[in-house]
């Protein structure tokens, strides 16, 4: 995970005029890998929309229970 942070955002964004600049693409990195990204083994879709189908499913349950 680090090495996959530092090639996408550290090696190519720079250079870095100060620490704030790397604390702010650290966090759009973050947002953009949890929330954005598409994940092929689950059918490209993002892993927000992943768990959201997750705990839709789960009431379902619920519900059926």
């Amino acid at each position: 995970m680090i090495g996959l942070f530092k090639t996408e955002v550290i090696n190519q964004g720079g250079p870095w005029k100060s620490m704030r600049e790397i604390e702010w693409e650290t966090l759009n990195w973050v947002h953009w890998y949890n929330n954005q990204r598409l994940l092929e083994p689950i059918g490209y879709i993002t892993p927000a929309e992943a768990e959201e189908a997750f705990y839709a499913n789960m009431k379902t349950f619920d519900k059926a229970a």
